[in-house]
């Protein structure tokens, strides 16, 4: 073994191995994966990511899980599977590309056209879409790779066809004109995840794409409509005043006593010939502005709904590039920030505007484009979510699908039980086209069909499945009909909704859909709860009439050490490998060049990294990596990750291999194993006790796997393994196999096959979390007859209290005991001076049952001391003379030897300046509190900090004095 850890050393073969191997294959040791298992089935696919780049400290959160979870049900003896896929991230990845071309060739899509620039997108998806395999095998996800799907395979890409046909067939899918949220820069409707709610305090300037100058947001502009046939006004404010040029009416609440007049009345627009009436609505709110709200229901969704209540007007004053339309000179064809300037000039030339403040408000920005996110009416094509959202709310409300943690059902039950209809078109060329048709009759006469109507729309698997339908539907013969396939392509969400069984080949009835669905389990970050997991369950119960999992986790999501989201601009996305190969921070920088950002993000960016990762990332190893983040997994709770904090763990796996290396020296290269269920009958007291922690810490890491408690399972290992395996068994076995006690005792070999026990099956349990260090690690050591013919730690059984049922709690209480006396022992050797002097030691205790367990463990008291030897005293015993004291509890009082071993009167020479420096400090702080006007003009933080500073000096003090009364007495 080499002398010392390293992760390039140990991680740099295991994983290809495994993978020829099929170890995480279910068929692995069975005929086929229908063959029954008494010991159930596990199967869990992986959230797709996306294709358009490389995972961050998110992802590793997500696999790091999941793969913990997958090793440990496969090492308990179940057939399972992780299914691994990626996501072709519709949006992004067009975005992505779309920069790429213009970046190297100055070319737009729409210069290549649609058929050129999708095959640019699979060119790209060819050269960089398997990095995201290589992160996920380097952090070792034990996948089944032979089942890798892409969500454009031909094969997922037919279970997205069958499914629209049949939910369109249903009526569930259906085409409606509506307000949609739209990305002026992407031409596109984009999904409510893809919107970040932008909050401003007040007034804000914000850079928008294709402007020069920063936009003003933030503010609430007051203007006058003028009452038709009267000088009175009615005011009303708006954040957006360039809308005003849609309005099509006022709004007022019915018991407002100011409006009531007004109803039925109208206002005249003051840019064009329209009347806008003033209607009676109880949305409107009466104590905000002025009570009375304009009403533009092209452009507000919830002035939408209000104009749709009172029928009035829709105007659409917006085009797809963000240009006015529909509007008189001189705003005709302006961009519609530019329009909003000019919009307010008019207002005020005309003597209507009123005021302007500022306004605490959230903006919608492209979280792709960065663009602001207008409402536009658009025909789209929609799901209806209804009675899909009730059935699966009443799954978890009965218990057949359980969200945990539970506290997420109360989000669950909020979002299904007021659902809206889901909008699934994107006006894209990446994705999965629509396959509906738009029919267009020849007949004489026949009026032109509307293209938001869903009466004019046929769905087909293939264009003549679709012309026969259409036939059939007007009752005309096929050659007078003439279809026209939609150019949009389908929501991401869509295809991912169908995950679970599209890549098993639904809609055909294949073995693997027979066998893995529903899964056991989905696991994934509770950000999209709703736009991933409840879309999955609506659509496995209506297409398979099956939930497609029992269970949801929801791990917490991964934030910087500040606590601030992962953002690229602010230079806190990391990759996972450079944490576990490590880079300098001029790596880092040199990253970000060629990522996405734009010049002024990558100075941003940059700086963040310098604060951040002032010496680069040290290099940690994917186990270091994988077992901090399980270890910060707690349920419920956002994680603020210090990257730098990943190196403890690294320190934790050192302290693995030198364990080992003193283990497989001390096992000689002729040990037997004897059965793990047998015992020598020659194991003392610490072997037993080692044995009962042993079986205590696999108890707890089998009901945390279970419970999807990982702090629990990494504090149980990292406990047994250093503080009760390294830091005491270890160092109780070294007199035992030193020179002065022969090897071929009955003590020395049942220790042996207590330290193989220990070492084997604490191998085992760490394996889910660590499997590199873990692997390498067992590879070495000598097999059990019952182990011999399984090859790799990752098949073999996770240690369970039916194998290890050596639990002893009373011995465990006594040296639990020993241990806090050896504590103390060893803290007062440190206050001392004596860490490399053998001081002799006592314990008097007033508990004759303490005294006999401890007289009982002397031996390993003092090992663990460096003790040579330790008397322990009853309560009728007096006190030892010339010793320092520690008391250890109520019972007992840990006496340690200074007279004979230190020169005490150096010692009180050593100490009587130190007690005057810190009376002098204690002095000074009394007087500098004690002041007149201390009180009132110190600030209470450094009223608090003296306050501190006195007790911290007082408790010195009279450590001090005790300390040279002690050694005066003993003079």
């Amino acid at each position: 073994m080499p002398d010392s850890y390293s992760p390039r050393y140990v991680e740099a073969a295991w994983y290809s191995w495994w993978e020829k191997m099929g170890f995480f294959k279910p068929e692995y040791n069975r005929s086929s994966v229908s063959e029954h298992n008494p010991k159930g089935i596990f199967m869990m696919c992986i959230p797709p990511p996306n294709v358009t780049g490389s995972l961050h400290l998110g992802h590793a959160l997500t696999n790091a899980v999941e793969d913990s979870l997958t090793r440990w049900n496969r090492m308990c003896g179940k057939t399972t599977l992780w299914n691994p896929g990626c996501d072709h991230a519709g949006i992004a990845t067009q975005v992505v590309v779309e920069k790429k071309i213009w970046r190297e060739n100055g070319l737009t899509r729409h210069d290549i056209g649609r058929e050129a620039f999708v095959q640019e997108i699979w060119k790209w998806k060819e050269q960089k879409g398997d990095r995201i395999y290589h992160q996920l095998r380097m952090l070792g996800s034990s996948l089944d790779w032979d089942r890798a799907c892409f969500t454009m395979d031909p094969r997922l890409s037919r279970s997205v066809q069958e499914a629209f046909v049949r939910l369109h067939d249903l009526g569930i899918i259906y085409r409606s004109r509506r307000l949609v949220n739209w990305s002026c820069r992407l031409n596109s409707a984009i999904s409510d995840i893809e919107v970040d709610k932008k909050e401003l305090a007040g007034r804000t300037m914000l850079s928008v794409p294709g402007y020069s100058e920063k936009v003003e947001f933030g503010v609430l502009v007051s203007f006058a409509y003028q009452v038709e046939g009267s000088d009175e006004e009615v005011i009303v404010a708006t954040t957006r005043v360039e809308t005003m040029l849609g309005d099509t009416g006022v709004a007022v609440h019915p018991d407002d006593p100011r409006y009531q007049h007004l109803h039925g009345k109208f206002v005249l627009h003051p840019f064009c010939q329209r009347r806008l009436p003033v209607v009676s609505d109880s949305f409107v709110d009466i104590s905000f502005g002025t009570g009375a709200v304009k009403i533009t229901p092209g452009h507000d969704h919830n002035d939408f709904e209000c104009g749709q209540r009172h029928q009035l007007h829709v105007v659409t004053i917006l085009d797809n590039n963000g240009c006015l339309i529909n509007v008189p000179p001189p705003y005709l064809g302006m961009k519609r920030f530019d329009g909003r300037k000019a919009v307010l000039a008019a207002l005020k030339d005309r003597g209507l505007f009123r005021e302007v403040k500022d306004n605490p408000m959230v903006v919608p920005v492209c979280s792709r484009s960065k663009d602001i996110v207008e409402p536009l009416l658009k025909p789209q094509w929609y799901v209806r979510c209804t009675e899909m959202g009730k059935e699966a709310a009443d799954t978890v409300r009965s218990g057949r699908l359980r969200l945990i943690p539970e506290t997420f059902t109360k989000t669950w039950f909020s979002w299904l039980d007021n659902i809206r209809d889901w909008c699934i078109s994107r006006q894209l060329w990446w994705g999965h086209r629509i396959p509906a048709y738009f029919v267009s009759v020849s007949e004489p006469g026949s009026p032109p069909g509307d293209d938001a109507d869903d009466a004019y729309w046929v769905s087909g698997r293939t264009q003549e499945e679709a012309l026969e339908k259409a036939a059939k539907k007007f009752g005309l013969p096929a050659s007078s009909i003439t279809l026209q396939q939609d150019a949009d392509v389908l929501d991401t969400w869509f295809s991912s909704a169908l995950f679970p069984f599209s890549i098993f080949g639904w809609p055909d009835e294949t073995e693997d859909l027979k066998v893995f669905y529903p899964g056991t389990l989905l696991e994934t970050g509770h950000d999209i709860l709703f736009f991933w997991v409840a879309r999955m369950v609506m659509l496995g119960l209506v297409l398979l009439k099956d939930l497609p999992f029992k269970e949801v986790y929801l791990h917490a999501i991964v934030r910087d050490a500040h606590g601030r989201k992962m953002s690229k601009s602010l230079g806190n996305v990391i990759d996972p490998l450079n944490v576990v190969h490590g880079i300098s921070l001029e790596g880092l920088h040199a990253q970000l060049i060629d990522g996405n950002l734009d010049a002024v993000e990558v100075e941003r960016a940059k700086q963040g990294q310098k604060v951040d990762y002032p010496d680069g990332i040290p290099e940690c190893g994917t186990d270091a990596l994988r077992f901090a983040l399980c270890a910060y997994t707690a349920q419920g709770r956002d994680i603020n990750l210090d990257v730098n904090r990943i190196l403890g763990y690294r320190h934790f796996c050192n302290k693995l291999w030198n364990a080992a290396k003193f283990s497989l020296r001390v096992l000689g290269s002729d040990f037997q194993p004897i059965p793990s269920s047998q015992l020598c009958g020659a194991e003392s007291d610490i072997d037993i006790w080692i044995r009962s922690r042993l079986s205590l810490t696999a108890q707890t890491c089998n009901s945390a796997f279970s419970a999807y408690d990982f702090p629990s399972a990494t504090s149980a290992i990292y406990s047994f393994w250093l503080y009760d395996l390294c830091d005491v068994y270890l160092e109780c076995l070294k007199p035992i196999f030193s020179s002065k006690c022969p090897e071929s005792s009955e003590a020395a070999t049942a220790a042996r096959q207590t330290l193989y026990t220990c070492f084997d099956a604490g191998l085992r349990l760490l394996a889910p979390i660590m499997p590199y260090i873990s692997e390498e690690l067992y590879q070495r050591l000598p097999r059990r007859q019952s182990s011999s013919n399984l090859p790799s730690i990752s098949v073999v059984s996770y240690p369970d209290g039916q194998e290890l049922c050596w639990r002893n709690e009373e011995l465990e209480r006594e040296v639990a005991y020993a241990l806090t006396v050896v504590r103390a022992a060893r803290s007062l050797r440190n206050d001392y001076g004596l860490v490399k002097t053998k001081a002799l030691l006592s314990v008097r205790c007033e508990d004759q049952a303490v005294v006999s367990n401890l007289t009982r463990l002397a031996s390993h008291v003092c090992t663990l001391t460096l003790a040579p030897s330790l008397t322990v005293l009853g309560q009728a015993s007096q006190p030892p003379q010339g010793c320092a004291v520690a008391i250890v509890d109520d019972q007992s009082s840990v006496y340690l030897q200074l007279k004979g071993v230190l020169d005490l009167t150096k010692e009180v020479a050593k100490l009587v300046p130190q007690r005057d420096q810190v009376a002098k400090t204690l002095e000074r702080l009394i007087q500098r509190r004690s002041g007149p006007e201390y009180s009132s003009k110190v600030p209470l933080h450094v009223q608090q900090n003296d306050a501190d500073k006195v007790k911290q000096s007082e408790m010195e003090l009279q450590k001090i004095n005790a300390a040279i009364a002690n050694f005066e007495t003993m003079l």
